[in-house]
């Protein structure tokens, strides 16, 4: 398999002012090529480090792709820095050239020195249209190297690697004979922290082959990739589909969903499968549970109402809590959270009701309540459940772990499952 690298090229990113998701893309992209990215590098607009850089990557890795460092100003270097090293000259591409003349004069706006060398190729080089910019990519095959220069704005890298690049690599991997694909599926987990999910999983980890399995903690789930090689994609999908049946025999529901599906997404499907609607009552979580619900499409078809009642009287007035409950026990306790949940239910005529009480902190908390503590609970026509949880992290880890629990509660009781929440 050929081994990718991708630098990219940016003072700003160093300097954490933006994130370098082009990285992540062109990985993405590469992957279903199947290339393999080895090393992901980060330089900023300085002409020796991107040498250095540039030099070690011709050495380990048969693919390249720089991205940013391809404008018209003074820092932008990428071009000129790989013409440079690979001593091949930059020769104007007059197409281009005039190709930017006509982007600046139907803008009735003049075009400065400094864009023509926008238009510029080292030698031997391809160069790929920007259709959404004015720095075109450049396609160059350098002895056993292939280098990829790419724009940094992210809408016209995806454009140039989608139209430009994607077609010469598949061509390239062809012609070598690299016809194999390495393709991965990640199994979305909630309800289980990384070291239970490797406690579980140790056979499999133990005793890696193809596929080859490894898990990604995220705030409030986690990932666990599965990737595999094989000739065609047909076959690496079943390698996939046989490998998720295994580790679902041990993981079982805790696997919520695949790849980009989330949480919210899952629930509302159930919902609308069983037909069941829907009335929250949200206290320290801020309305996150219900903004998450409304971010899928059609979430009026099961979603009647949202109540973020963060005062004692709200409580009482919005979702019929009762004072003594209040006054006795306190607004973050089972009692009240059961309160809350039934009176949303009540209130709206939904099917489900479900609460959330805590403290998100950061104070707040006292030695029998402390920061973290929460109650969610569920309330239906004949069954009401509660549950005690301890959160940990700053305010916002909080809510949106206290938003993946309740999201997670309503799954499995939907699912017929709430004793495993």
């Amino acid at each position: 398999m050929l081994k990718g690298e991708i630098i990219t090229v940016g003072t700003e990113i160093l300097m954490g002012q933006i994130t370098n998701t082009n990285a992540a893309y062109i990985s993405n992209e590469l992957l279903k090529l199947g290339v393999g990215v080895y090393y992901h590098s980060v330089v900023g607009d300085n002409h020796k480090r991107l040498m250095e850089v540039l030099s070690c990557s011709l050495d380990r890795a048969d693919i390249i792709v720089l991205t940013g460092g391809l404008g018209p100003t003074g820092d932008d270097i990428t071009r000129e820095t790989v013409a440079e090293l690979l001593q091949l000259p930059l020769q104007k591409d007059q197409d281009w050239e005039s190709r930017l003349e006509k982007f600046f004069s139907q803008r009735n706006r003049p075009m400065v020195e400094s864009n023509r060398k926008q238009a510029l190729v080292p030698r031997g080089g391809k160069l790929l249209p920007n259709e959404k910019g004015t720095a075109p990519g450049v396609y160059l095959e350098y002895k056993n190297n292939t280098v990829v220069l790419l724009p940094g704005p992210p809408e016209e890298m995806k454009h140039v690697f989608k139209k430009q690049v994607c077609p010469l690599l598949k061509d390239k991997l062809e012609f070598a004979g690299e016809k194999g694909v390495l393709l991965s599926r990640s199994l979305r987990i909630v309800g289980l922290g990384e070291s239970a999910i490797e406690d579980k999983l140790q056979p499999w980890l133990n005793n890696q082959d193809n596929p080859t399995i490894a898990p990604l903690a995220k705030r409030a789930e986690v990932h666990l990739r599965i990737t595999a090689r094989s000739k065609t994609k047909d076959e690496a999908i079943k390698l996939i589909d046989d490998k998720e049946k295994e580790i679902s025999g041990a993981l079982g529901d805790y696997i919520y969903g695949r790849d980009e599906e989330e949480l919210e997404h899952v629930v509302a499907r159930l919902l609308w499968e069983k037909e069941k609607t829907l009335a929250v009552g949200e206290s320290c979580s801020g309305g996150l549970l219900c903004h998450r619900l409304t971010n899928v499409p059609g979430s009026s078809g099961f979603l009647l109402a949202g109540m973020v009642t963060y005062s004692n009287e709200a409580k009482m007035n919005l979702l019929e809590v009762k004072k003594d409950t209040l006054l006795d026990k306190g607004a973050v306790s089972e009692a009240v959270a059961l309160q809350m949940a039934q009176g949303s239910r009540r209130r709206t005529g939904a099917d489900i009701g479900i609460s959330i009480t805590g403290i998100a902190g950061p104070s707040g908390g006292t030695p029998d309540k402390p920061v973290g503590l929460t109650y969610l609970a569920l309330d239906t026509q004949g069954f009401s459940f509660c549950r005690k949880y301890q959160m940990w992290g700053e305010r916002e880890d909080i809510k949106i772990r206290v938003s993946q629990v309740a999201l997670n509660l309503l799954r499995l009781h939907l699912l017929g499952l709430i004793e495993q929440c």
